[in-house]
């Protein structure tokens, strides 16, 4: 094979996959796509300076991640507004047409799967991120590289981002589960879950091996002039990409009402999931206009499908224990497929939820999925009850660890601080920013640590040695000696930070920086009396701590000394300003990152919170403001963007 028949063999290959991946229109037998794919890796193993950048083989990575690295999107990835009915539908046709009433509709799938965008400049695909907060995401290149429907090269030349969603097909699906079961390990629980898990595997290979199908649904940064948006798709779909099964151009509420009748009949038959359809007004002109609120494009919407419910049989409720202690109940039912996923298991929150709807093992019930919520017994069929239904007693100790349980109103809690359940997520909290920040302690390396016997507790971490860490798979002596040294950095870190480390329930950062202000060093010989007296915190949150400190109080000693927390400083008080005493929630992206901000509002004296309540005085949010800035629109609170905030500050 000469240079000239290599880039021809290059330009077949992708011909054959594009009809394969793409159209679903095979051209050429596996053997001859085959025969050819050797030939044309063999060519580039003797000219490795001759690759071309769109050669099928480029698709597989050779070398695994030891993570992923952040990396934000050109332009910011929105999330849509859900409506779930004809009058929602209607509701939202009335606030679009106040804006434009000469706009007709685009109306497309929504897929259930992982959305990822993508960065092509030359007409090569660059980057490959994940959506993440809609503002950065993960770079995931190599995986996304492996996903035969995604073109590693295109004609459009000039910068674009091309969004959309990443999905398994059903029949994928349920070969990998089958796959799963015969090798020992649990199924997907769904085709969504299934394929957000391939998309970050360190692994490429493995990300390659699960087939994953990539549908676009949108363009970020772009320099198209099309004025629609259904036109700019199709230009999309041109480059290379897979069309959706079925999309179409409405005029209004009667036809985009019968277009998503027809995709909910019709969206068994499809080979991916959906659950709904999104419309969005397709005159980009007008898009421009409507802008976005905070949270949501005006123009665009999510008409989600209707919830499913299935009857299905309480087989048993299982205990699980989080990292703070809180024992959970969780229904396992008799496997039922609700809207394509087999559904074993359903939230059931409390013990008083329990109690409240007489929920008994043996008990027939419904459950309800709806899109990605957890499935939910949301009735018990009192009338099939047989005499054999057994009641459900509160657990009165730990499932793991045997340790008395605390009965706290709703929660049931396991206090022991060394609990098997709670030491992985516990260490991963410990080692979090907000606490010691411990650099390098993520969770597959605590997962690693505890698998391999070497960390049990929270206080193994300061007994590993290079001599244990040298023994683990993917341990060097650099990266054994950075997080050796990761660890010994936290020790003289700040009081609150070691208070907040120990993952005490209700007792987050504000308040361990309360309690460290408070009492100092002392902090372990705090009363009842004492921790109420201090603005913010109250008898809950002050019996949780006590209750801890009890239970705890050996390791806590132990940690103390080899950690030699630092007690804060006597602060001057702040000199007056529109923020000192106020209590202050912080949301969204700002100029500057939120703890920066959070530091100079302490040190006018304000308070500044994790959640809003009514005692709230201020919520100064940034783009992508959640549902934090709702609840303070519901509740009255005063919302400040940053420049009103630095405004009141100049």
């Amino acid at each position: 094979m000469n240079k000239q028949e290599y880039i021809n063999a290059v330009e077949k290959l992708n011909l054959w996959a594009y009809h394969y991946y793409v159209l679903d229109d095979p051209i050429m037998t596996d053997e001859g796509y085959d025969k050819l794919y050797h030939e044309v890796q063999k060519y580039e193993e003797s000219h490795p300076d001759e690759i071309l950048p769109n050669s099928p083989t480029q698709r597989v990575g050779d070398v695994v991640s030891e993570g992923f690295t952040k990396e934000k999107h050109l332009s910011r990835m929105w999330s849509l507004e859900d409506i779930f009915d004809a009058d929602g539908l209607k509701k939202w046709l009335e606030k679009t047409y106040r804006l434009d009433k000469n706009v007709t509709f685009y109306c497309e799938p929504k897929y259930d799967g992982a959305s990822l965008n993508l960065i092509y400049e030359n007409g090569e695909l660059i980057k490959g991120i994940t959506r993440g907060d809609g503002t950065v995401g993960e770079l995931i290149t190599q995986n996304v590289k492996t996903i035969r429907s995604i073109p590693l090269t295109i004609e459009h030349k000039e910068l674009i981002e091309i969004r959309g969603e990443v999905v398994i097909f059903k029949d994928e699906f349920e070969k990998i589960n089958k796959e799963r079961l015969k090798r020992g390990e649990p199924p997907f629980a769904n085709p969504r879950n299934a394929a957000a898990g391939s998309l970050r595997q360190l692994d490429p290979k493995v990300t390659a091996a699960r087939n994953l199908v990539f549908l676009p649904y949108g363009v970020g940064i772009n320099s198209l002039e099309h004025k629609l948006l259904s036109d700019k798709m199709s230009y999309i779909y041109e480059l290379g990409f897979r069309k959706p099964p079925l999309r179409a151009v409405t005029k209004g509420y009667d036809e985009i009402e019968a277009i998503y009748e027809k995709m909910k009949e019709e969206r068994e038959s499809y080979p991916m999931m959906l659950d709904g359809m999104v419309v969005k007004v397709n005159e980009i002109a007008a898009q421009i206009d409507m802008d976005y609120t905070v949270k949501v494009p005006r123009w665009a919407v999510a008409y989600k499908f209707p919830a499913v419910e299935k009857i299905t049989t309480l087989k048993d409720i299982i205990l699980q224990v989080g990292r703070t202690g809180v024992v959970t109940p969780v229904a396992v039912v008799e496997p039922t497929e609700i809207d394509g996923a087999v559904v074993e298991r359903a939230t059931l929150h409390n013990f008083d939820e329990i109690e409240r709807m007489d929920i008994r093992i043996g008990d027939k019930v419904i459950i309800l999925r709806s899109g990605d919520v957890i499935p939910k017994i949301v009735k018990v069929l009192v009338d099939e009850r047989d005499g054999s239904e057994v009641k459900v007693e509160r657990p009165k100790n730990c499932p793991v660890c045997g340790s008395e349980l605390l009965q706290e109103e709703v929660l049931i809690k396991c206090q022991n601080l060394n609990c098997e359940a709670r030491v992985v997520n516990s260490i991963i909290y410990f080692a979090s920013k907000p606490c010691l920040n411990i650099d390098g302690l993520g969770n597959k390396i605590v997962e690693q640590l505890y698998n391999a016997g070497l960390v049990r507790s929270v206080l193994d971490l300061f007994s590993l040695s290079m001599e244990k860490l040298l023994e683990l798979e993917g341990f060097k002596e650099k990266k054994a000696k950075n997080l050796l040294d990761a660890i010994e950095s936290a020790k003289r870190s700040e009081l609150w930070r070691f208070i907040n480390a120990l993952g005490i329930e209700h007792i987050g950062e504000v308040a361990s920086k309360m309690i460290a202000e408070a009492f100092g060093l002392e902090y372990l010989n705090a009363t009842k009396e004492e921790l109420v007296a201090i603005d913010g915190i109250g008898d809950e949150m002050a019996e949780s701590y006590l209750e801890f400190m009890r239970v705890n109080r050996e390791t806590v000693e132990k940690l103390h000394n080899i950690i030699e927390p630092i007690a804060p400083e006597k602060k001057e008080e702040a000199k007056e300003n529109p923020f000192k005493g106020k209590t202050i929630v912080l949301t969204g992206t700002m100029s500057e990152p939120r703890p920066k901000i959070k530091e100079m509002l302490e040190s006018l004296g304000a308070k500044v919170s994790g959640s809003v309540s009514k005692k709230t005085d201020y919520l100064i949010y940034g783009e992508d403001a959640g549902s934090k800035y709702d609840k303070a629109v519901s509740l009255g609170v005063a919302t400040l963007t940053e420049n009103e905030m630095n405004g009141m500050l100049t």
